[in-house]
């Protein structure tokens, strides 16, 4: 592999400055360094070289880049090898809100290859139309998690939702049957995206300094994604 790629997609190299210009564009600290990709402490009575954290920390945020210059690539393939219009922007490398909600529900990396890349949202939506929740899933979703429908009164009145309220503590299934349907369809829709995702990441290579943030391989990887 050359020195100026940072990985090749099926043969095909993701240039080092490509890495580099996404990071210049300001990615939030709480998606790289600041928070998910801080570099755990050295054991206590250990020396710690002046430098060493933030060179540590450096080191995760180019391999935290790469995976999302890379998921953005293989994005890219996926929705021209489905038939897809091509996404809006052709450049995906600009600093959009990431909310916390979403690093917490997808991990920093998916949730920021689907807030920059216009390709992945695309994909992620295409999926979302193959995906099926059938009515008996939405009905026992409604029967299981009864605390999320009570009513106002209810709340206020502290009505235990799982010691057989009364009906008229519960909003109606079929008022919030659509609302159910459409999370699930979304939660449906992210797992085979992350599906995808990990299949397709399968043909990928790394140069040496790019692997994956989260890869044994290397001394200083973190295990959170």
């Amino acid at each position: 592999m050359r020195e100026d790629y940072a990985a090749t997609v099926r043969g095909a190299p993701i240039r080092k400055e490509k890495v580099a210009a996404f990071l210049n564009a300001g990615t939030p600290a709480h998606l790289t360094g600041g928070g998910l990709y801080r570099s755990a402490a050295p054991p206590r009575g250990a020396s710690s070289p002046h430098g060493a954290a933030p060179a540590r920390r450096h080191r995760q945020q180019r391999r935290w880049a790469t995976q999302v210059v890379i998921s953005d690539e293989l994005a890219r393939r996926a929705c021209a090898q489905r038939g897809l219009p091509p996404p809006d922007g052709l450049e995906p490398m600009r600093l959009l809100t990431v909310p916390e909600t979403d690093v917490a529900d997808l991990g920093s990396i998916v949730a920021a290859v689907l807030a920059h890349s216009p390709a992945a949202r695309a994909l992620l939506a295409d999926l979302g139309r193959e995906q099926h929740i059938p009515e008996p899933a939405v009905r026992d979703y409604y029967d299981r998690n009864r605390d999320r429908f009570l009513t106002p009164g209810a709340l206020r009145r502290g009505v235990d939702p799982y010691d057989d309220p009364d009906p008229a503590d519960l909003q109606p299934y079929r008022q919030v049957r659509d609302g159910i349907a459409q999370e699930l369809l979304r939660a449906a829709a992210r797992r085979a995206f992350f599906t995808w995702l990990d299949e397709a990441r399968a043909g990928v290579e790394y140069a040496e300094g790019h692997e994956h943030p989260a890869d044994p391989s290397h001394p200083d990887h973190e295990h959170r994604h």
